[in-house]
C-alpha cells in the first residue's frame, strides 16, 4: 500500500479497545484510510473531532503514543484489463507473485448506480447446474444467495459457477477462506485454462478477520470497471458473507455497540444491502451478477444473515444433501429465483416453464409418497413410479455436479415423463406433448 500521501502525524491515543483506537484529529473522512504504528487501519467513526480506527490486525501492542498518519482517501484500488487472472488481498495487492498492476487508481465502496441508469435484467446466465438453470434460472443483474451448511462443497459449487457461467468477468470475493479452499479454487480456474476472465480478491484464515470487510468492496470496483467501462457481463462471487458478518459484529462488539439479534450489530441489513445493491444490469449491455454464500448454522434460515439476506436478495438457492442418492443437490422446494419468470420460455425453449412445473409437480408427490411409505402405509402404483422418478430426477438433474445445457435438460426431464407417467398423469399442454414426449 503506498504511503507517500499520508499526512500529519498524530502521537496521542486517548482509547484503545481490542480492535480500534481513538484520538483526536482534524480534516478527517469516513472510510478514510490510515497508519496506526505501522499497521493499516480505517475510520469507522467521527464525533466532534474523536476520531476511531479499526485496525485490521488488531491492536495488541500499541502504545497510547503510537505515530497515526491518515491518507486523506478511502481504500483504493488500480483497475485495467490487467486485472483478468491475477489473485489478490483485501487491500488489491498481488499475492500471485505477479507483478503490481498498472491502471486508473479509484476508491472502493462507492455508492450503488442511480435507478434511472438501470433497466430491467432479461439476460439468462446459464451455470450448466440444472438445480439452477432449469427450476431457479438466473439473470444478468441479479442478486442471489446460496444457502448452505457449513460442512456442504459451496465453494466447489462457485467454482463451478464460475467455470460454466457464461460471463465476460468472474470476480471471486473469498473471505475467511481456508488456504485448502483458497488453492482449490487457485488450481481449478488454473487448470481449466479459465483464469484470463477470473479476478480472485482472497482473505484466507490466516489473514486478520477484520480485513475480509474490504473484499466485497474490492470485488465490486473491479466488477464496475469491466460492466461499466467495457460493457462486460460480470459474475460476482462472494463467500462466504456469514464470515464477513462475523467480522462486522467482531468490529462492533469491540466499538462497545449494543449488539442486534444474533450478537449483529444493528446496521447489519444496511451494510448487507450496500453490497447487494451494486448488481445492476446498464442499458448499454454491461451488467453486475452477485451470487453470494451464506453459510447457516445448522439449517437455521431465520438467523440474523440469512434472515435480512432473504429482505434484500431475489431468492435464495438452498444446497442439502440428498440422503437417496448420497449427493448435494439444490433443493427444488427451498431453492427460489424471483426473475426466473422473465427468461424461461422466453430466452430457453418454450416447454421450459411447464416442463419445470411438471416435474416439480411429481417430485412434490413422491415426497408424500415417502411419508406413506415411513408411516407404514401401502403404496399405490403411482406412488412407487414417482418414488422411481424422484430418484432418477434427482440423480440425472438436481445434483450440482450435472453440467447440461437447458436444451438437454428439458430433453432428459420428457425422457423421465415418458418412463414413468402416462401424458395425462404429465398434464403438460397437448400441442407441447405432441412436440416434445419421447416415447
Amino acid at each position: 500500500m503506498e504511503t507517500q500521501s499520508f499526512q500529519k502525524i498524530y502521537t496521542r491515543l486517548t482509547n484503545i479497545t481490542k480492535a480500534t483506537v481513538t484520538l483526536k484529529a482534524d480534516n478527517v473522512g469516513y472510510d478514510e484510510i490510515a497508519i496506526v504504528d505501522g499497521r493499516m487501519a480505517q475510520v469507522v467513526k467521527i464525533i466532534g473531532r474523536d476520531v476511531t480506527l479499526q485496525v485490521f490486525s488488531g491492536t495488541e501492542g500499541i502504545p497510547t503514543n503510537a505515530e497515526v498518519s491518515f491518507a486523506g482517501r478511502p481504500p483504493q484500488l488500480k483497475v485495467s484489463d490487467e486485472l483478468a487472472g491475477r489473485f489478490f488481498n483485501a487491500y488489491g495487492e498481488p499475492i500471485d507473485g505477479g507483478p503490481e498492476v498498472n491502471g486508473e487508481t479509484r476508491n472502493i465502496g462507492s455508492p450503488s448506480v442511480n435507478p434511472v441508469r438501470r433497466r430491467q435484467p432479461s439476460n439468462l446466465i446459464a451455470t450448466g447446474i440444472a438445480g439452477i438453470d432449469l427450476n431457479n434460472s438466473l439473470v444478468t443483474g441479479q442478486k442471489i444467495p446460496f444457502f448452505a451448511d457449513p460442512d456442504q462443497p459451496y465453494n466447489q459449487v462457485m467454482a463451478l459457477v464460475a467455470l460454466r457461467a457464461k460471463a465476460d468477468k468472474i470476480i471471486l470475493g473469498g473471505m475467511g477462506l481456508s488456504n485448502d479452499d483458497y488453492l482449490y479454487f487457485k488450481n481449478v480456474f488454473d487448470n481449466a485454462g479459465a483464469l484470463d476472465r477470473i479476478i480472485s480478491f482472497v482473505n484466507t484464515t490466516d489473514n486478520p478477520p477484520v480485513e475480509r470487510l474490504l473484499v466485497p468492496d474490492m470485488a465490486l470496483t473491479a466488477a464496475e470497471y469491466f460492466a461499466v467501462d467495457k460493457n462486460e457481463a460480470v459474475l460476482v462471487l462472494l463467500t462466504d458473507m456469514t464470515l464477513y458478518a462475523d467480522a462486522l459484529s467482531i468490529v462492533s462488539n469491540r466499538m462497545d455497540q449494543i449488539p442486534s439479534k444474533d450478537s449483529m450489530p444493528g446496521s447489519l441489513y444496511s451494510d448487507l444491502a450496500r453490497i447487494y445493491e451494486k448488481a445492476v444490469q446498464f442499458p448499454t449491455g454491461g451488467s453486475i451478477t452477485i451470487i453470494a454464500v451464506t453459510t447457516l448454522s445448522g439449517g437455521d434460515i431465520t438467523h440474523a444473515i440469512p434472515d435480512n439476506t432473504g429482505y434484500i436478495t431475489e431468492g435464495q438457492l438452498f444446497l442439502r444433501r440428498d440422503s437417496e442418492i448420497g449427493k448435494v443437490i439444490v433443493d427444488p422446494f427451498r431453492s427460489l429465483s424471483r426473475l426466473k419468470q422473465l427468461v424461461i420460455g422466453k430466452q430457453t425453449r418454450e416447454d421450459h416453464p411447464q416442463v419445470m412445473n411438471a416435474a416439480i409437480r411429481l417430485f412434490a408427490d413422491s415426497v408424500n409418497a415417502r411419508t406413506k411409505l415411513e408411516n407404514g402405509f401401502d403404496l399405490t402404483d403411482y406412488d412407487e413410479r414417482t418414488l422411481e422418478f424422484a430418484r432418477e430426477y434427482s440423480l440425472k438433474l438436481l445434483a450440482i455436479d450435472v453440467n447440461v445445457d437447458t436444451d438437454t435438460m428439458l430433453d432428459i426431464s420428457w425422457e423421465l415423463f415418458g418412463k414413468f407417467f402416462s401424458k395425462a398423469e404429465v398434464a403438460i399442454r397437448e400441442n407441447l406433448v405432441q412436440k416434445f414426449w419421447k416415447n
